[in-house]
């Protein structure tokens, strides 16, 4: 899985016993406004990243979910062209992210970036915030791809034991047309 080295997001709570909570939000505040720390949206903050052609890249869009999601207890799993995209296996990056959660629906912008928060089923969410869980998106995502045997060697080489091991215990609750792909994905 592709990560953005150095990619930090955090909120005033990871603070929580440094001082009170309005020192907190007024340090956070001055470190923004001189540049050092970048405000994604309110109580989200990042470390902001040059790129040597583009200039401040996007913040972290792994990261930013997980902060969102942190203390919630809710599962979550990115779908579509966005899993597919972190796995390496498209070069799509979707205006809006499709998440799925058991957690409550809701709409989150960042700047051009929308995150969409989508009720599912538990079905949906094997693997929920887990490699293999963005495995199982990405393949859906790709299921009619004429490269899909490209994508599943591609994979094959790729995710580690760990991850190969947490698809074949999810293998039996996939859905029937998926399964002779996740089996060629693990295989040695």
């Amino acid at each position: 899985m592709r990560s953005n080295r150095g990619a930090s997001v955090f909120s005033p709570r990871n603070f929580d016993g440094l001082g009170s909570p309005d020192a907190i939000r007024q340090t956070l505040s001055r470190l923004v406004k001189a540049g050092k720390i970048r405000r994604i949206r309110r109580g989200l903050y990042d470390l902001p990243r040059q790129h040597p052609i583009i200039g401040q890249t996007a913040p972290d869009i792994m990261a930013t979910v997980r902060a969102l999601m942190e203390g919630s207890h809710a599962q979550w799993q990115f779908t579509g062209a966005y899993a597919a995209n972190a796995l390496g296996l498209s070069d799509q990056v979707p205006a809006k992210i499709v998440i799925l959660t058991d957690g409550a629906p809701r709409r989150v912008s960042l700047g051009k970036l929308t995150l969409l928060f989508h009720r599912a089923s538990p079905r949906n969410l094997f693997g929920a915030g887990k490699p293999a869980g963005l495995v199982i998106q990405a393949i859906r995502h790709l299921r009619n791809d004429p490269d899909i045997s490209r994508h599943i060697v591609r994979l094959r080489k790729r995710l580690d034991t760990k991850t190969k091991s947490d698809l074949k215990s999810f293998v039996p609750k996939t859905p029937v047309w998926m399964r002779p792909i996740l089996q060629q994905i693990i295989q040695d």
